[in-house]
């Protein structure tokens, strides 16, 4: 059985299990113009007072352990 059907079955079982495909169109990370885009806004937040709070809050959430369980 070649891959092209392998993938025509597979696709079928899925769809007969009530799933449907979907494509998601997401950065692509080793682009440079990635990492350019990232570095921009990285130095736009870097005194942001706002994203200094945001992060002091992130990084107590996650110190603190109780009701994890």
């Amino acid at each position: 059985m070649g891959t092209t059907n392998k993938v025509r079955l597979h696709r079928a079982r899925l769809r007969a299990e009530g799933l449907r495909p979907f494509q998601m169109w997401v950065p692509d990370t080793r682009s440079t113009k990635f990492a350019e885009k990232i570095r921009q806004q990285a130095r736009k937040l870097r005194n942001d007072p706002t994203e200094r709070e945001i992060l002091e809050q992130t990084d107590e959430a996650i110190r603190t352990t109780e009701g994890w369980v």
